[in-house]
């Protein structure tokens, strides 16, 4: 039985912990999996034409929709998005979106399916370590399977996904697991790749323990926990329709989605539940992520719920915020959910990426300007990784500010005016923080300590004078913007300065860089006029200068 769905709904199973004789371990090649030999190729996959400035759409206190923010505050979270990442494609499979992404040091893993009745998929390695110039490093291809979750450890990427058990001379179930080595950051076929398989329509989540790999499975499927050094079985437990695994060091936390949230210990007997009856329905992916005593579930149209998890009450429930105009109902659903610090991240689908932050309760801060119905969200550090269909993978850089900056400029005051800065002649101003602006304009003379965006034009008029510490992005490439440095005026910058647009120094006019970790990278024209002058070290990554 073929059986596309992803994730369909069955019978209970009864829960059993055993060794099963139906796993069968396979260590070979694949005629059915190829790596990406072009460079090309792997050159064109990385997409700058909207890499900048990223908007956030808040909520309008006249209209209640989410819009670009006009002249009022200047906003928290200066995103800018780094570049996107084309799906794989080849004949037979043009259609594959990612589906799970898992980020390790400068590196993120990406895995790909399809929604057609074909099973089809792929597996990208992306550097990530350089926000102005990720690259994919390798790329492999599976013809006859669906890969529905990745993750890295020590060398090898485990994979989770589905296959025709019907039509493959490998396989003994739909659902398996494969362990393909990594050798310099790509993928080495030639150390060949083991398979283990499992009963279930298809495998939809992989966790790594330190000496073990945990592999849910959907319809009639298992939690299954297999040696990491060979693959074969320690434990199992069959579930009914399992989604997704996360553990917090001492639980595991189970989306069974024909109940809800199961809370198990580390030999997989149950010890709580939470049940939901949220909107999983048969064929989408959906999430559970731990955040402290929290469990945040992806609950489709209901939004994302927010659990304790030791009481199993619930805390919150997160709406979704925008219901967008000629957007099937269907497509505004929550499909993941995700936290970074005290930020929450839902990809709601048609209605986008929702950005929250949880101080004493979760507040919407608004919706992130992707193109795209956002279909998964992971985060980690500094980054933000967002699946938009066919539209690829967006790689997002939070920018937060470094501690240490923060620290060095203790003298400057936390800033919370306009998001339209205006310095007056006669002004001195200081502050530190991370904002997004509107526009900067420079009479006086400006000290920004931290991590800043501009949407538009930054002016350094006439004899005036702005330092900037930290990072500096202004305007994006699909709308490029201006900084322009006025005649006998000065712009000083300690760290990384990156104008989407072109970069004018007028006559008599100084940009001086402080230190020796500066980076310029600069899309447009950098004109030089008479007496104007550059100084100091920095990396002119675009060669401009």
């Amino acid at each position: 039985m073929k059986g596309k769905l992803l994730f369909p709904l069955a019978v209970l199973a009864a829960i059993v912990i055993s060794c099963s004789d139906s796993t069968t371990v396979y260590e070979e090649t694949d005629d059915n999996v190829s790596l990406e030999t072009s460079a090309t190729v792997l050159e064109n996959s990385i997409d700058f034409e909207s890499s900048g400035v990223l908007d956030i759409y808040a909520e309008s206190s006249n209209s209640g929709k989410y819009a670009r923010e006009g002249e009022e505050q200047a906003g928290d979270y200066p995103l800018s998005l780094v570049a996107q990442v084309t799906p794989p494609s080849y004949a037979g499979a043009e259609n594959l979106t990612a589906s799970h992404i898992h980020l390790v040091d400068d590196y993120v893993y990406v895995s790909y399916n399809t929604a057609q009745d074909d099973y089809a998929g792929a597996l990208d390695i992306i550097y990530v370590g350089d926000p102005y110039q990720p690259r994919v490093t390798s790329r492999l291809y599976y013809t006859n399977a669906d890969i529905n979750a990745i993750k890295y450890d020590n060398g090898f990427v485990y994979v989770a996904g589905g296959v025709d058990a019907e039509q493959s001379a490998t396989a003994t179930a739909n659902s398996f697991l494969a362990k393909i080595q990594v050798s310099n950051n790509r993928f080495n076929l030639d150390a060949g790749i083991s398979y283990a398989f499992q009963e279930g329509y298809n495998a939809t989540d992989v966790l790594i323990q330190p000496n073990s790999v945990i592999v849910t499975s959907g319809k009639e499927g298992y939690l299954r926990e297999y040696n990491k050094a060979d693959l074969t079985i320690v434990k199992e437990a069959a579930y009914e329709d399992l989604r997704s695994l996360a553990y917090n060091g001492s639980q595991y936390a189970l989306l069974d989605a024909s109940y809800g949230v199961r809370i198990l210990n580390s030999d997989f007997t149950e010890v709580s539940n939470i049940a939901i009856s949220g909107d999983f329905r048969e064929a989408d992916k959906r999430t559970l992520d731990y955040y402290g005593d929290l469990i945040v579930v992806a609950e489709g149209e209901n939004g994302a719920g927010v659990y304790n998890s030791q009481t199993g009450n619930l805390v919150e429930r997160v709406a979704i915020p925008i219901s967008p105009e000629n957007v099937a109902v269907g497509d505004v659903v929550t499909n993941s959910a995700a936290f970074n610090e005290n930020v929450l991240l839902m990809a709601n689908g048609g209605a986008g990426l929702c950005l929250s932050e949880e101080e004493n309760g979760v507040d919407v801060v608004g919706i992130i300007a992707l193109d795209g119905s956002i279909n998964y969200v992971e985060t980690k550090d500094d980054y933000i990784f967002a699946a938009s269909g066919r539209g690829g993978l967006q790689i997002i850089k939070m920018n937060k500010p470094a501690q240490s900056l923060e620290e060095a400029c203790t003298d400057t005051s936390r800033y919370s005016g306009s998001s339209t800065l205006n310095v007056a002649s006669n002004q001195d101003l200081r502050y530190n923080g991370s904002k997004r602006f509107n526009s900067v304009t420079v009479e006086g003379t400006l000290l920004l300590c931290g991590s800043w965006t501009v949407r538009n034009d930054v002016k350094v008029d006439v004899a005036g004078a702005f330092d900037m510490r930290g990072t500096l992005i202004v305007g994006r490439n699909n709308s490029r913007k201006d900084v322009v440095v006025e005649e006998n005026a000065t712009l000083r910058i300690e760290g990384d300065f990156a104008v989407y647009g072109n970069l004018t120094l007028k006559k008599g006019a100084k940009l001086e860089f402080l230190g020796d970790a500066n980076r310029a990278y600069i899309t447009g024209n950098v004109t030089i006029e008479e007496d104007a002058s550059v100084t100091g070290d920095f990396e002119d990554m675009n060669n401009k200068f």
